[in-house]
């Protein structure tokens, strides 16, 4: 596997470099520990989130979510490979929205859950708030802004990280299907963020 992640306790975090000049700001967000970020909005472009990224020094990135008034239950969550998050732009294979974000984001090429932007499920509770901290070497918030950007996205459903039985079949083979290997199998983007330095 190309990297791994762990979950560890969620904490609040503070509000980074705000107050500085533009100039001195640019300079620091180039170093680690200077965190970027997203707000997370639904299709009807309501806030029912926020992201944030810090680079710790050490080859890791240190992502903390905190979400509301989304469906409880696992949630697929991923980084997705382009920072444009329009809900009208839909896949013309399955209606869902923000097709706009593109594929997994991946620094290489793998497959799910080997994606650089493989996260674990965001779990939300019978209120629809969920909140999570995941540590990962898959990438560095460097690499998440590139030209064309980068997105985080939470799906409708689970993401079964491909792990799919061997007694199931597909088209005579035992194992994951296409769409498992690309998605998990989380199904429609039910909301999206576009990752920027904050």
């Amino acid at each position: 596997m190309p990297g791994k992640f762990h979950v560890v306790t969620a904490i609040a975090l503070g509000a980074g470099a705000a107050a500085l000049g533009a100039a001195a700001a640019d300079r620091i967000l180039a170093q680690p520990g200077i965190p970027g970020g997203a707000v997370i909005k639904n299709t009807a472009g309501k806030t029912v989130g926020s992201l944030r990224i810090d680079d710790d020094g050490r080859h890791k990135a240190k992502i903390t979510v905190s979400v509301k008034d989304l469906p409880p239950g696992y949630h697929g969550f991923h980084i997705h490979k382009k920072g444009v998050c329009d809900p009208k732009s839909t896949d013309p294979k399955t209606g869902s929205p923000f097709f706009s974000a593109g594929p997994h984001f991946d620094l290489d090429s793998h497959s799910h859950p080997a994606h650089s932007g493989d996260l674990p499920d965001l779990l939300v509770t019978a209120d629809g708030t969920g909140r999570a901290t995941v540590v990962t070497d898959r990438f560095r918030l460097r690499q998440l802004l590139d030209s064309d950007g980068s997105a985080i996205i939470v799906h409708a459903l689970a993401d079964n990280q491909a792990n799919v039985p061997q007694r199931y079949q597909t088209g005579g083979k035992p194992g994951p299907d296409a769409e498992s290997r690309k998605t998990g199998d989380s199904g429609a983007r039910i909301a999206c963020g576009v990752i920027a330095k904050r």
